[in-house]
Formats: C-alpha cells, sequence, structure tokens
C-alpha cells in the first residue's frame, strides 16, 4: 500500500524508490490516471474493431472525415531552442552508464527509453527514473566493478525521454486496483520530479511517443499534456514531444496527429522498424501482402521510402521537423568490416537527408560521427524545415508490398534473432547486440511476425518448399542447440534460452497473431 488512497505499491519499496514515489508524485500520478485511464483503455478497443475491419478485407487509407485538417493551412506552435539542431540522436535504455555515455556521445540528443530498447523489470522502470533525475540535474555519476569511472562531459546531448506506449501497463503499481497505463507512469514521474529543474537551466520537458495507431491517442496525450501542465502550475506548450510514425495507422494520420498536438509537438519520427513490422501484423491476412525476408527490406524500397518522402513533406508544411530512422549497426574491431557498416550507414543517411529529413537516429556511439558527418555536408544549417516538398504520395504507395525472397536462411535468422533478443528481455535486458545489429523489441517483433504470416500463408522458401509447422518448430530446435553449442553448457543452462525459444515457438505458430510480444512476456518478468 501507499500513504495516497486508492494508490497501491506492490513492487519492492527501496529508500531510493521512496523519493520517486512520494505521496505527492503518487496523488498526481493517480490523478491523471483517474482521468485518462477509462479513455486510453476505450482507444485500445477500438485498435481491435479496426483490425477487424482489415481483417475482413478493407485496407487502410487516409481518413474521409479529417480532409479538412489535411486541406488546412495550420502550423505548430513552434520548437524551442535546444531542440532546432537535431541532425544526430542517439538512442538507448535508462540503464546509468548508458545514460552517461548518450549524453557523452556528441549526438545532438539522447532519447532515453522506456519502451522497446527496456525490459520493464520493476528496477529498470525505478532506477531510470532516478538515473534520468540525476541526469538533469548534472549530477550522474557511475563506477563499474574495475573502478573506471563515468561522469558527464561540459557539453552533454539535450535529453528526450520515450515512455511507454499505450498497449502497455505497468504492474507494480496500481490505482483503485488496476494496474496503471505504463506510458502515463513513465510521463507522470519524470515530469513531476524534473520539470522545475529543467526550465531552470533552460531546457524543457520534451518526450518521444510511440506506437500510436491514430490521431484520436494523439488527442489524449494533449488532453494528458494540458492537466499535468495545469496541476503543476507549468506554463501552457511547456511540453514538446516527437512522434514516432511506427503504424500503418498512424502514417495515414499524419496530419491529424501533428494537429491534434499542435501546442506541443516538433517532430515526427520515421520508426522504420516497428512501421515494418506494423505493416505486417496488420495485413497479415492479405496474402498478397507476403512480406520477403527482413534484411531485404531496406529503405529503398518503395513504400518505406514514400513513408519518409510523405513524412518530410507533411512535417515540413506544418513547420515541424521530420526525423529520420534507426541506424542499428553496430561497429566492430574489424576495419574492412567497419568500413561496410559505415558506407551502409552513410547511403542510408544520404537518403534521408535528401528525402528532407532534419536529423536520423543511431543506436551506438561509433556511428554518430558517421551519420552527423552526411548531414553536415548535405545540411549545413541546424534544419531544413523551410524545403517544402510535393511528392504527392498515394495510399497505394504505402501499400505496396516489397519484393524479394523468403528463404532458408532468412527464416533461421527470424529464430535465432528471435530466440536470442526474447531470452535476453525476459532476463532483463532490452536492449540486444546480435550479429553486429542492435536489436530491440521492434525488431524482435518483425522476426515472430514474419514467420506467422509465411506460416499462415504456406509461403514457399526460395528453394521451393513450404514454409510449414513443422519447419518451423525444427528450425527453432535447431537454433537453440546452435546456441548451446555457441554459448557452452555452462551459459547456456545459466540462461533461459529454452524458455525463449518455447515463447518464439508458441507466438510464431499460435492460430492467431498476437498484437505485441512483449504483453504476454511482461509475465516472465518479475
Amino acid at each position: 500500500m501507499s500513504a495516497v488512497k486508492g494508490v497501491e505499491i506492490v513492487g519492492e519499496m527501496s529508500a531510493a524508490y521512496k523519493k520517486v514515489l512520494t505521496p505527492d508524485a503518487l496523488e498526481f500520478l493517480a490523478t491523471l490516471v483517474r482521468k485518462h485511464g477509462k479513455r486510453r483503455n476505450a482507444l485500445l478497443a477500438l485498435r481491435s474493431e479496426r483490425q477487424a475491419l482489415i481483417d475482413s478485407g478493407k485496407l487502410p487509407g487516409f481518413l474521409k472525415e479529417t480532409k479538412a485538417i489535411r486541406d488546412g493551412k495550420w502550423t505548430i506552435a513552434g520548437i524551442p531552442e535546444d531542440l532546432q539542431d537535431r541532425r544526430v540522436e542517439i538512442t538507448g535504455p535508462v540503464d546509468r552508464k548508458m545514460v552517461i555515455n548518450a549524453l557523452n556521445s556528441g549526438a545532438k540528443c539522447f532519447m532515453a527509453d522506456f519502451e522497446d530498447s527496456a525490459s520493464p523489470t520493476w528496477q529498470l522502470m525505478m532506477d531510470g527514473q532516478i538515473n534520468l533525475a540525476d541526469a538533469v540535474r548534472r549530477k550522474i555519476t557511475f563506477k563499474n566493478d574495475a573502478g573506471k569511472e563515468y561522469k558527464l562531459n561540459k557539453d552533454i546531448a539535450t535529453l528526450i525521454v520515450r515512455p511507454r506506449g499505450w498497449h502497455l501497463d505497468e504492474k507494480h503499481v496500481l490505482v483503485d486496483g488496476k494496474p496503471v497505463p505504463g506510458g502515463i507512469f513513465d510521463f507522470a514521474l519524470f515530469f513531476f520530479h524534473n520539470v522545475e529543474a529543467q526550465l531552470k537551466r533552460g531546457t524543457g520537458p520534451y518526450f518521444y511517443l510511440p506506437k500510436m495507431q491514430s490521431h484520436l491517442e494523439a488527442r489524449l496525450w494533449n488532453s494528458l499534456f494540458v492537466d499535468a501542465q495545469k496541476l503543476l502550475g507549468v506554463p501552457k506548450k511547456t511540453i514538446k514531444v516527437t512522434v514516432l510514425i511506427e503504424t500503418i495507422w498512424a502514417a495515414f494520420e499524419m496530419d491529424e496527429i501533428l494537429y491534434e498536438l499542435r501546442d506541443h509537438i516538433v517532430a515526427l519520427n520515421c520508426g522504420r522498424w516497428d512501421y515494418i513490422f506494423s505493416c505486417i501484423k496488420t495485413l497479415k491476412n492479405r496474402k498478397d501482402w507476403l512480406v520477403p525476408d527482413r534484411f531485404q527490406v531496406t529503405m529503398d524500397k518503395h513504400f518505406l521510402d514514400s513513408y519518409s518522402k510523405l513524412l518530410c513533406e507533411t512535417c515540413h508544411k506544418r513547420g515541424a521537423q521530420a526525423m529520420g530512422g534507426m541506424a542499428a549497426f553496430i561497429p566492430t574491431k574489424d576495419p574492412k568490416k567497419n568500413e561496410e557498416i559505415f558506407a551502409k550507414v552513410r547511403a542510408d543517411k544520404l537518403r534521408e537527408v535528401m528525402n528532407g529529413h532534419d536529423g536520423t537516429w543511431v543506436a551506438h556511439p561509433g556511428l554518430v560521427k558517421t551519420a552527423m558527418d552526411v548531414f553536415n555536408e548535405h545540411m549545413p544549417e541546424p534544419n531544413q524545415v523551410a524545403r517544402q516538398f510535393k511528392y504527392k504520395i498515394k495510399a497505394a504507395d504505402l501499400l505496396k508490398c516489397p519484393e524479394g525472397q523468403i528463404t532458408e536462411a532468412g527464416l533461421r535468422m527470424n529464430i535465432n534473432v528471435g530466440i536470442g533478443y526474447v531470452e535476453a528481455w525476459i532476463n532483463g535486458n532490452g536492449c540486444v547486440p546480435l550479429h553486429n545489429l542492435m536489436e530491440d523489441a521492434a525488431t524482435a517483433e518483425i522476426s515472430r511476425t514474419q514467420i506467422w504470416q509465411w506460416l499462415q500463408h504456406g509461403a514457399k522458401l526460395s528453394d521451393g518448399r513450404p514454409v510449414t509447422r513443422e519447419l518451423v518448430l525444427r528450425v527453432i530446435d535447431e537454433e537453440l542447440a546452435a546456441y548451446r553449442k555457441e554459448l557452452g553448457d555452462a551459459r547456456f543452462y545459466q540462461g533461459r534460452f529454452a524458455e525463449a525459444a518455447g515463447i518464439m515457438a508458441r507466438m510464431s505458430t499460435a492460430k492467431a497473431c498476437e498484437d505485441f510480444l512483449t504483453l504476454p512476456s511482461y509475465n516472465y518478468l518479475d
């Protein structure tokens, strides 16, 4: 229990956590949950209703009822000074060492992530709040087991926080007997404890908002922000957000999302990996939308290039920034391999800046300079919002299925990545290096939904064999054995690889395709 009526804390409480979950903070959280929680639940139900229409044969598209918004001449409220130049942003989880390294990385901004790159254990979610509060006040330090000390440089990246999406709960805190929405939990605690300190330092409470599926969900976030600012006596329009366009639904409602959040929004972002996952999941029942191997689905494919261009056009029309997607590569100790990696990153970032993006993402500090060099060369000004585009992207452009092959190697990679990522996630690690790529929940989601889709439709491999349940289960067994051989018995049995393989087997061969990997997997955490 807690000192606040109707609020129950079922997670372990330490002295440090009590300083975060103060009575005033919990009262603030409970007020927001009680006012907005029911609307959040209704919007999640609406997601299911809209998906049912797609499953019955309808295709997503631009909304007729909001055409006036798309045709209107309005713009957003404006962009703060310390968000004007976002040419390279780094992302990562909220553990203490990562926060320091990311803020010191040379990137313009750091997105501290409570979502896809974090496994939402109670410890990480609470420690993350502590770590970010210390970072805001410039007093965060860390010493590793070898005695090496980490501390902030004089010049650091601008902090942006990503709370969890609307679909996720925080099971360790109950309001009136029900788990609180994870996104409200993450936002409310960070905002309550840090807004005053941030404003004193000349910055502000900045957030990334993930996985929205409609402008109505953006409207809910806006209402939450209005109430949060009012409750704490913070001036209107103080909160500034960037929305990740990482669902096929949101791609058709970019204007509407910007409009609903126009007092608070500064940018949209191409969340490419979740976007690919959303396309597969949403169109999963269409045999004409069988997606080839994940590594063939690159940003030069028509549907992804169209999505990028539409985002740039829409944002600049409204005075907002258009952020590019993630470079998930991890540099190696092999100079030859690194040159291949850097060449791919340069090509990707060149495509983005030429399409009109004002900045981009990297997952590793070693890629900051490579991405920065491309944007510096082709965008010498802080951003290129003033550039206007007439790409004339149609619904058919966003719905064009990418061409390519489905191969056994692609199936094996999906299973290998799925097992490796899920094993790490249920052990409390949401950001995992695999095969020289930084994998997070989004890429694991692509892996398991691809398998489900191929199996559902009896897709043919490039050698002519159909993808069957027997084949999938056999490859899962083989890839599990490969992990055991590679890691050795000690590491293998200390881990949770068998559980991870079981989760992948169940979810990829189930009759129905689960909305999110993380929802059933949450039960495996503390």
